[in-house]
């Protein structure tokens, strides 16, 4: 699938990527418009479209990914609410076989999240993610989201990447996009992000649902 003795550094979301999207979406989808309403005395479903309308209004900029500014529009305690829900943090069950086998395949594996500091930290308490893992980096460190141009040129600056041997994998098809655009050299899809919902369909870039697909040719490049 891909021409493993041309990349160096592979750069991994992290929700949806490597952990499983469920734990997000049952977080922002249903607990946030549920505790609204009853902070609020209006219906879940009231409190479900003004929370719609408040992620659209900011979805693709940084404040989107930014717990603090969520606990500021929102009035709740969003890290406290994080807590409630830590037993639904689960790792991917193919993720650590393939961060395991891109270490013994010399690759660097470099985290490249837009998730928010306080949010990574609570994710890294709660899994083994970070013994995967060479590198870390949020986009709230550079000022930009990983739609923007800018966050590129700071990781790839930060670490001293080669872009054209780097492989990016997320399962946002537009954050794919961006990083082809900032000249990333291959790009791969997450088909299952959430394991509760069907598989989604990338039009543009391939994907895939079980990172095993990629350890045969891993294991046996040169």
């Amino acid at each position: 699938m891909f021409p493993w003795n041309e990349i160096d550094s592979v750069l991994l979301d992290m929700d949806g990527t490597l952990l499983d999207l469920h734990f997000d979406n049952h977080f922002w989808v249903q607990l946030i418009p549920k505790e609204l309403s009853q902070q609020r005395g209006i219906s879940e479903k009231e409190a479900s479209e003004w929370v719609e309308q408040c992620y659209a209004d900011v979805e693709g900029t940084l404040n989107w990914y930014c717990l603090d500014y969520w606990q500021q529009q929102m009035g709740l305690d969003i890290m406290s609410l994080h807590r409630t829900l830590v037993d639904r943090i689960q790792l991917r069950q193919d993720s650590m076989p393939f961060l395991n086998a891109l270490q013994s395949a010399g690759k660097s594996r470099i985290l490249v999240t837009n998730a928010h500091p306080k949010n990574l930290m609570l994710k890294l308490e709660h899994t083994d993610l970070g013994l995967g893992l060479d590198e870390i980096i949020s986009s709230h460190e550079t000022g930009y989201p990983k739609e923007h141009p800018e966050f590129w040129l700071q990781l790839f600056e930060r670490f001293n990447l080669d872009p054209s041997r780097c492989l990016f994998i997320d399962d946002n098809e537009a954050i794919l996009q961006a990083a082809k655009l900032a000249g990333v050299g291959y790009q791969l899809g997450i088909a299952n992000p959430d394991s509760q919902k069907p598989n989604k369909v990338f039009d543009d870039f391939p994907a895939i649902e079980d990172y095993h697909y990629l350890l045969k040719e891993l294991i046996k490049q040169p």
